[in-house]
Order: C-alpha cells, then structure tokens, then sequence
C-alpha cells in the first residue's frame, strides 16, 4: 500500500540549493589536506558521526527506529555506506592525479547514470524538455572543465577514478530514495555515515595506511569536510530525497563545479575563467530546463515531489 507523503515543512529545492552550496566546499578541503585520501575520507565520516550522535538525546525515536529496522532495510544501509565509502575513495584519490576542475566536472556526470537507474529500479520517465535540460547542465559542466582536462598519463588515470565516483554515488543515492520512503531521515544517515565509517576504517588497515600522526592543520580541514560539505550537503540531500527523486538531485550536484570553482578562485587563487562563466551560465540554464519542465509525481506538486514506487527489489 502506498502511503501519501506528509508535506515537507522546508521547500526541498531551497533544501537542495543549501546542499549543492555546501558540497562545493569538498573539492577545496580535500586539496589543502596533506593526508593521504582515504585518510581524509576516513575521518570526513568519523567525524559526520561524531557531530551527528549528540542529537540522539532530542531524537530518542530513532534507537527505537533502529531496532525495529528489518534485515533488508540494515543490508540496504549496508549497501549504501558501501556506495558511499567507494565514491570518497575514488573521487579523493582522483584529486591526487588530475585538476580540481576535471575530477569535479566528471564526477557530477552522475545524472548519466541517474537516468539509467531511474528507469530500471522506479520505472521513472523524464519529459523530453526536461532531459534536454538535463543534457545542456552536463554539456556545461564539459564547457568549464574543457580547457582542463589532460590527455594521456596520471591524469587520465585520475578522470578514470572520477568517473567511476560518479557511478558509486549515484548507487548511493538510488539507494537512499528506496530506503528513505521507510525510515526518517536523521536514523538513516546516521546508519549510513556509521557503516561507511566502518568500511573506510578497515580499507584504511587492511592497505596499512597510520589512522594517527597528521598535521594539525588536517584535522582541521577533516572537521570542515564533515561539518560542510557532508553534515550541509550530504545530510541534507538525504532529507530532500523523500521527496525529489535521485535524478533530481543528481541534476542539482551539477551546480557543484561553479561553487568549486568560486571557491578555487578566493581559496586557491585559481583564475575563474571565461568558459568556466559560460559553462556555469549554461548549467544554471540547463538546471532550470529541468527542474521547470520535470513530470512530478502524480497528486504531488512541484515543490512536495516525490519520488515514483519502486520496484520490487530482491
């Protein structure tokens, strides 16, 4: 039986626009640490969870959520800190083999893969406007990173690694609009960014990387990554993706690369160039195409979408 969705008492595109300004951050953070990625990544969740557990004291329904969560809703979480814990190593380890600009832009192609999946696990259409859209938001994400992207060697080796990021979080966030229609949002990201953190632990381990004897200055920027970019990004999404479905939000992270490269020019002293001002132009224009002309779920409107029923998964 499906259930109507209670009204979202935050408009979820606002939400979303909050979400995508806190993940432009990442890139930055992660290129002025000195630890090795799956360091950084490591501890980006470590803390998430530290930060997060305190409100276990104003939300004491959530162990009660958890405890009654069904086998198949723990393997879901289970999968989906697997998704999460495999995007921050790919795409981490990618900074260290190519430019800021090149793994941020191919790592938002995830509305590539959004479509695919959106259409074999929840039987999702997407009108002809909109999906036009959606190919100018990903044709300007090429416009900015054009003139940066490298042929050949590590870099190539880099963009590879970035690629494969984007396939890994768009798992993630497939997972989550399927789990997160039974389980509220602040049990399931806590569940999540704890079992990522686990994984991220043992790789860490397992390939003998020291889990202590960093700079001071890493640990803060593992703060500012947890804090940020995950904590006012990821969490946030989290809570969005009740309502707007994984190609929505997918198509929104596409407005990362102009955040990043703001932040590249006043953190970084990056040069903000012409082409990463008209491929940001481009995508803004090509986010609007979508979001305007995107179906909603039927008996839902524009800003309470939701996602369509899944379907059954085995």
């Amino acid at each position: 039986m499906n259930q109507p969705l209670e009204k979202p008492l935050f408009p979820p595109y606002l939400a979303l626009l909050i979400g995508v300004i806190a993940i432009s951050s990442s890139a930055i953070f992660v290129k002025l640490s000195s630890a090795p990625a799956p360091i950084i990544a490591t501890y980006r969740l470590i803390f998430s969870v530290v930060l997060t557990l305190p409100f276990l004291l104003w939300n004491r329904g959530a162990l009660a959520e958890i405890g009654n969560m069904s086998r198949k809703v723990w393997l879901l979480c289970l999968l989906s800190g697997a998704f999460l814990a495999s995007h921050f190593l790919l795409w981490f380890e990618s900074l260290n083999y190519t430019s800021v600009a090149s793994s941020t832009v191919l790592v938002t192609l995830q509305p590539l893969f959004a479509f695919i999946g959106g259409y074999f696990f929840f039987g999702e259409r997407v009108r002809l406007l909109a999906l036009s859209g959606g190919l100018l938001a990903i044709a300007g994400s090429f416009v900015i990173g054009w003139g940066d992207f490298q042929v050949g060697g590590m870099a190539l080796f880099g963009d590879a690694l970035a690629l494969l990021g984007a396939v890994t979080v768009t798992g993630y966030w497939l997972v989550g609009q399927y789990v997160r229609q039974h389980m509220s949002s602040f049990t399931y990201t806590l569940v999540v960014y704890t079992a990522t953190s686990v994984i991220l632990v043992a790789y860490d381990l397992v390939l003998g990387y020291p889990l202590v004897g960093y700079p001071a200055q890493d640990w803060g920027w593992f703060f500012c990554l947890a804090l940020f970019p995950t904590l006012l990004g990821h969490s946030i999404f989290n809570w969005v993706i009740k309502w707007l479905n994984t190609t929505t939000i997918s198509m929104g992270i596409l407005g990362e690369p102009i955040g990043t490269a703001i932040l590249a020019y006043f953190i970084l002293g990056e040069v903000v160039t012409v082409p990463q001002w008209v491929g940001g132009l481009i995508i803004i224009a090509g986010i609007y195409l979508f979001i305007r002309y995107n179906q909603p779920a039927k008996g839902v409107s524009q800003g309470e979408q939701a996602p369509p029923t899944p379907k059954k998964l085995a």
